[in-house]
């Protein structure tokens, strides 16, 4: 019993220190790694149509807090994830920046929703909080939003939208269901060379003679024994 418990924790210290140490949901996390973005690219939230640079950078970090706020409420049974405090603290950190946000997108509606910009505008913000409410992703979605909101409290005032910008495809794709990729599936192919059955490539002790071996493996043990 004592060898099997030494044996199972050298298993799982040795799976352990394969992991990253920032995840804390999987052995090995999936990668949702992303590049940066401008914004108007497909998958990161809902379209923009006639926005600025401006706006699209006020779009992306408008994004990653409704993203780092829906953490807050679907990943509190891992409190070890900090996406609680990682988000009050982002809140009382950049209000400014995120006012300004808000500000830039509220001039964005009223250019181009006309008489309506303002439900246009609710209708915006309420999507795009839905849009990041999951289930079957929901650990790659909480272990991306604690990595996210981590960085978030190490950047100085003013610097969010730029994580904005570098991070927000990342948080996306982790709305893709994955599993632990401890789990992954490994093929390995072994090609398989062909032995000729002609009597006269075998010794009468069942010996395969190497000169009859294909190209390219003549310098390799040849298999003895035939079989049929």
């Amino acid at each position: 019993m004592f060898r099997w418990l030494v044996s199972g924790l050298a298993v799982v210290s040795a799976m352990g220190l394969a992991a990253p140490a920032s995840a804390y949901l999987f052995w090995v996390q999936p990668n949702f790694t992303g590049g940066p973005v401008v914004g108007d690219e497909p998958g990161l939230g809902q379209a923009m149509p006639k926005a600025t640079p401006a706006e699209l950078k006020a779009h992306l970090l408008w994004n990653m807090r409704a993203g780092l706020n829906v953490a807050a409420l679907q990943c509190q049974f891992s409190p070890i994830l900090l996406t609680v405090p990682n988000y009050n603290d982002l809140l009382s950190k950049n209000s400014a920046e995120l006012n300004e946000a808000y500000k830039t997108l509220g001039a964005y509606f009223k250019r181009t929703g006309g008489k309506t910009w303002q439900k246009t505008f609710d209708g915006y913000t309420t999507r795009t909080y839905n849009g990041f409410s999951t289930m079957h992703a929901q650990l790659g979605f909480c272990e991306t939003a604690s990595a996210i909101g981590r960085e978030a409290r190490k950047l100085g005032r003013g610097k969010l939208t730029q994580l904005a910008v570098d991070r927000m495809r990342e948080f996306r794709n982790s709305l893709v269901p994955a599993g632990d990729m401890i789990h992954a599936r490994r093929f390995i192919y072994v090609p398989i060379q062909p032995i000729s059955m002609d009597k006269a490539c075998w010794t009468k002790k069942d010996q395969f003679k190497a000169a009859c071996a294909p190209v390219g493996t003549r310098q390799a043990s040849a298999p003895s024994g035939r079989t049929g």
